[in-house]
């Protein structure tokens, strides 16, 4: 496709790349600029219709939404804004320079730049952030008939019509009703009769982490928006939160592997800002790290002592390390989940004590056979590392399991409590295990 939209483009056959854009699904076209230079780009653009361009303009990235608007006029601008869902345009502006949000501002009208302004004053991450005001919404007092004929009238440009939020006189959510619905009922029953007053609501300021959350429980695929007297603002549609569950788990990855959280494209983050993400969190790491070296400083005598104990010390390092991330990733994709919260701590505490037990006396009797036949250690040693390896994986493993919960309580992302910094707190821990219990048992 790229190369005969570039030989039409080379021809100068606008006419027939136009018949061949309008096949083209808007998502692809957007994949489609991604390949072509800066001019080819502006030249289809503005060969697409002006709702097209629209939708088209709404899936590009934040650097190609850039470069169309500095390269079109602001009449282009105006069009394109216009029939850009709010939620898309606030979305767009949100990432661009100050130049271009004024430019695109200056282009609107006074009622679309008072709303767009007023979405800006919801806190980031928060429902009415990503919300639309693109709906349906009916008076309970209409009937069935006035209905269709007011969603016939009004729907055309609204994001979703599928379920119509229903409001009183002073626009206070009532209830929602299902096109289905109102398609199979009788022309004079009132909306009233047959909304469904059991519906799940979220507020303005509510996280959108919460708010993907219940889409997640509820299979919905919009949640209408109130403010803090329940009166109907806007709602949020499925789109938008798939991109919120990729954006909130891509934030937990990033977090569990000890990067600070970036929304840029990885090709497309400059190395500076890669390297101030990592720095940070290896810096804190690394420092943490020192409370090991000060544990075998304390226990250097042991060593000089006994040689052969700090052959054991990477294997109950590492398997400390990875039994607290096994516990730690699973209790994080659950919270992820909604499966549990604060209250099922003892629960988790229970499970993961039990798990860890099981575990961990399988690995120290392998460990201590292993440690007898290939080694010349003796009983004494193999006991020592084995009983260590017991309690350190059966720590490891239940504070792992225990640290995303309280870190969830604390308002904290629990994705902190995993990976790197679970192994630092385990590798820390299981030294002082191993080094107290060789003192204890071998008398030195």
């Amino acid at each position: 496709m790229k190369n005969v939209v570039m030989t039409l483009i080379q021809e100068s056959r606008f006419k027939e790349l136009k018949s061949v854009v309008d096949k083209i699904n808007v998502v692809d076209i957007a994949d489609l600029f991604e390949l072509l230079n800066k001019e080819q780009v502006i030249i289809i653009f503005r060969l697409l219709h002006k709702e097209t361009a629209a939708e088209v303009f709404s899936y590009l990235t934040r650097e190609s939404q850039q470069f169309i608007i500095e390269s079109i006029s602001d009449r282009e601008i105006k069009t394109i804004i216009e029939d850009l869902f709010i939620d898309d345009t606030v979305d767009f502006l949100e990432e661009m320079p100050a130049n271009v949000v004024n430019r695109v501002l200056k282009t609107v009208d006074l009622e679309t730049r008072k709303t767009i302004n007023h979405f800006f004053t919801y806190p980031d991450n928060s429902a009415g952030s990503i919300m639309t005001i693109e709906m349906v919404d009916l008076n309970q007092e209409m009937t069935v008939a006035e209905a269709i004929d007011y969603i016939k009238q009004n729907g055309v440009d609204k994001e979703t019509i599928n379920n119509c939020y229903v409001t009183n006189k002073v626009r206070k959510l009532e209830g929602v009703v299902s096109i289905r619905r109102l398609i199979l009922s009788e022309n004079d029953v009132l909306i009233k009769d047959i909304m469904d007053i059991d519906l799940i609501k979220v507020n303005t300021f509510d996280d959108q982490e919460d708010v993907a959350e219940l889409f997640k429980k509820y299979d919905y695929t919009a949640i209408p928006v109130v403010d803090k007297e329940n009166c109907l603002v806007g709602i949020i549609t499925i789109d938008d939160i798939i991109d919120i569950i990729e954006q909130e788990d891509t934030e937990d990855f990033q977090l569990m592997a000890a990067t600070t959280p970036s929304e840029e494209e990885y090709l497309k983050t400059p190395i500076l800002t890669l390297v101030k993400n990592r720095f940070v969190w290896l810096l804190v790491l690394m420092i943490s790290a020192t409370i090991t070296g000060m544990i075998i400083s304390e226990f250097a005598d042991i060593l000089e002592s006994v040689v052969i104990l700090t052959s054991f010390i990477p294997l109950l390092m590492d398997t400390g390390g990875n039994g607290g991330c096994q516990s730690s990733t699973m209790v994080i994709r659950s919270i992820a989940l909604g499966e549990i919260g604060f209250k099922n701590s003892f629960m988790v505490l229970w499970i993961e004590f039990r798990v860890s037990v099981i575990i961990a006396f399988i690995l120290a009797v392998v460990n201590f056979l292993r440690i007898i036949i290939f080694t010349n250690a003796g009983i004494a040693i193999a006991t020592i590392v084995s009983v260590s390896l017991i309690i350190t994986i059966v720590l490891a493993k239940t504070i792992g399991g225990l640290l995303p919960i309280f870190a969830k309580k604390m308002k904290l992302d629990p994705a902190i409590m995993a990976g790197p910094l679970i192994t630092t707190m385990v590798d820390a821990m299981s030294l002082t295990i191993f080094f107290v219990m060789s003192v204890r048992f071998l008398g030195i």
